[in-house]
């Protein structure tokens, strides 16, 4: 992968960030940050990977399994608590 597509990505991954967090603070409910919390997960784990390949260190691979996981459980957890509030 050539540095121009790394920077591409890097920047894409970047702007996910920045509205991510947009939203994440101004979201109005529960639910809009709840979706903005998994979204951030999701755009870290592609952090992640890419990380992984420029580096090539693919410990961060498995870091990233281990992320996504969690950020699923979280997010589960996180939903539930919004249901019995409701």
């Amino acid at each position: 992968m050539t540095a121009i597509v790394i920077n591409i990505a890097l920047f894409f991954i970047g702007l996910g960030l920045f509205l991510g967090l947009m939203r994440f603070v101004k979201g109005p409910t529960a639910a809009d940050r709840a979706v903005a919390t998994d979204t951030l997960s999701v755009i870290g784990i592609a952090g992640l990977v890419l990380l992984a390949y420029v580096y090539d260190r693919y410990i961060y691979v498995d870091l990233a399994l281990v992320y996504a996981v969690l950020g699923f459980i979280g997010i589960i957890v996180i939903a539930r608590f919004i249901e019995r509030a409701l």
